[in-house]
């Protein structure tokens, strides 16, 4: 079975509180694109599954996100044999957009449909949580509240047609080390996410392109804070509504309303970064075969 797995962006990140058990507690606006792996699952030809790709530095094995969404099911239900997949990786890693948790639900997807096991999205997704606090947004897609991990999800209005354009900075950054430098007490500056969801409710983009924002944005190291924002004001220069910052990052990226500056955001960002995408938003996933 041949599958997309769609990358996500956070059209607000904000983080509530600390919890005893050592993670964070957050509340999110998630949106899925349309940049997206292509995964081929099909029976494993040996007694374990492995996971390949294009990539040679990532894990093949049982530490592969996809193959930990594969055991996770098994355990859960009971139902599927190994598997192997193949995964064609367009989303850039450890980008903040979601890419191995992407995979990881496609894989679940994948599962779900091939044993006839037709477990509602819902059911699905409460699987997806053992593989990763974004795996169970990935199984849904769409548009969605996050909360909790990110793992409690409400289905929004889908945001209104645009164009985005995504540019990953050529570093990375560590979520543990982000959020050891976050003090939840001393946040000032939070994201309007009630003001996002209205907007989305109202279809305005504008009014969504506008209330973007990212917490993680005001703990990065100074230089690497000034790289983000170099982007995020072409991309505002180049004509978008609005810029952010995904997830824990670096990727950067701005809603447009028109093609054509969106096209031209694209190409003066490929004049000094490689991996740079223009892309739209996409809507929930199938995951069953009905």
């Amino acid at each position: 079975m041949e599958l997309t797995a769609n990358a996500k962006i956070n059209l607000t990140l904000d983080i509530l509180r600390r919890r005893e058990d050592g993670y964070h507690d957050m509340r999110m606006v998630m949106q899925a694109v349309t940049l997206a792996d292509i995964l081929t699952v099909v029976p494993a030809q040996g007694a374990e599954g492995a996971a390949v790709s294009d990539l040679r530095f990532l894990p093949t094995g049982g530490k592969n996100l996809a193959q930990t969404a594969a055991a996770a099911f098994r355990d859960a239900t009971g139902l599927g044999g190994q598997v192997d997949v193949s995964i064609q990786k367009r989303i850039p890693v450890c980008a903040g957009l979601a890419g191995g948790s992407a995979d990881a639900a496609a894989v679940l997807r994948a599962m779900n449909r091939l044993t006839g096991a037709e477990l509602s999205p819902l059911e699905l997704s409460k699987i997806g949580e053992r593989a990763g606090s974004d795996v169970p947004f990935c199984v849904l897609g769409g548009t969605a509240l996050a909360e909790g991990r990110g793992e409690v999800l409400t289905p929004l209005p889908p945001l209104p047609p645009c164009h985005i354009v995504l540019c990953k900075p050529p570093f990375s950054v560590s979520t543990p080390q982000l959020f050891s430098r976050v003090n939840v007490r001393k946040i000032v500056r939070r994201p309007d996410t009630a003001g996002v969801v209205s907007a989305l409710e109202a279809g305005d983009l504008t009014g969504v392109a506008r209330r973007l924002y990212n917490v993680f944005e005001d703990v990065l190291e100074p230089r690497r804070q000034a790289e983000i924002n170099e982007i995020k004001s072409l991309l505002i220069d180049c004509g978008a509504l609005g810029a952010s910052m995904s997830g824990s990052g670096p990727t950067v990226f701005g809603l447009f309303d028109r093609e054509d500056r969106a096209q031209e955001a694209l190409e003066r960002l490929g004049e000094s970064y490689r991996d740079v995408f223009l892309c739209a938003p996409a809507g929930k996933n199938k995951c069953s075969a009905v």
